[in-house]
């Protein structure tokens, strides 16, 4: 049996043939060295057998990453934490709002704007240099299921109706709007945001500047990642509106809180401190 014949399960149930580049891709971002990836994919691909999950693959990787460096596996499971920002859609509409501004944008959450006809209660509004743009965030909680064409087409009419009177009251002109998701946006959702100058960000779209490239590009990764905080823990964060390392950081005084030993603090910092890439990376 060869590597190419080697069919694996995704998570919605579809097969499609093992890649090793894939796995050697997701490694990488990982910062590991390419000796510990290269460690890595040889054990896992000795252990595929046809029909294996991605789930099983995932779990291996992150297994063997955790025992190299615990800041590669937090890297690593950075899709499955964006997922654990649930099971509500604040804490991922937070994270898209601090993406943003930390970006440079003055953002606003949760604000009711009126339409022509009705008022819109808005996820998040971001504005830089006199140009506001509207972001729409859709959360799943689970694998799978992404955004068809009906998302784009609900949001683009609400959109319209805010855009109608805008300009009457306001101090900055409406540049466009953005639909977020942590999944991904079908082929007819992403053709008729085109053609209607919609912006689409979804875990891997669009091509090099996708939620995971923004997240790895700016080291802004959600505390979900951490392999040394418990769900406890970052469900208090979370609710306390800390979603990003960075921002933990700024606010650590939030583990004494949370009764955190005085052995523990310092490696959960240091994890923060790794995530933002705020100390050297080993084997860089």
């Amino acid at each position: 049996m060869t590597l190419q014949s080697i069919e694996i399960v995704k998570a919605n149930g579809e097969k499609a043939r093992f890649s090793i580049g894939k796995l050697r891709s997701s490694l990488a971002r990982t910062g590991a060295d390419k000796h510990v990836v290269q460690r890595i994919i040889d054990i896992v691909r000795d252990e595929l057998y046809q029909g294996i999950s991605t789930r099983e693959i995932y779990n291996r990787a992150f297994a063997l990453l955790k025992n190299e460096q615990h800041v590669y596996a937090s890297r690593f499971k950075l899709k499955k934490a964006i997922f654990e920002l649930g099971p509500t859609g604040f804490p991922f509409e937070n994270f898209i709002a601090a993406l943003f501004q930390y970006s440079g944008y003055k953002v606003e959450i949760r604000q009711s704007v009126q339409g022509k006809c009705i008022a819109h209660e808005v996820d998040v509004m971001v504005n830089k240099n006199g140009m506001t743009n509207l972001i729409e965030c859709k959360f799943h909680s689970e694998e799978g299921r992404n955004c068809d064409v009906k998302i784009p087409l609900y949001i683009h009419s609400r959109y319209n109706d805010i855009k109608a009177v805008w300009q009457e009251d306001k101090q900055s002109l409406l540049e466009g709007i953005w639909i977020a998701t942590n999944t991904r946006f079908t082929d007819d959702a992403t053709q008729y945001a085109k053609c209607n100058n919609l912006n689409l960000l979804a875990w891997s779209y669009p091509e090099g500047n996708s939620l995971k490239d923004r997240i790895d590009r700016l080291a802004l990764y959600p505390i979900t990642v951490s392999t040394l905080l418990t769900n406890t823990e970052k469900k208090f964060l979370l609710e306390k509106d800390v979603v990003l390392a960075k921002q933990l950081l700024e606010n650590s005084y939030l583990l004494d809180h949370l009764g955190i030993s005085e052995s523990r603090t310092p490696k959960i910092i240091n994890e923060m401190k790794q995530l933002c890439n705020l100390v050297h990376r080993e084997n860089s």
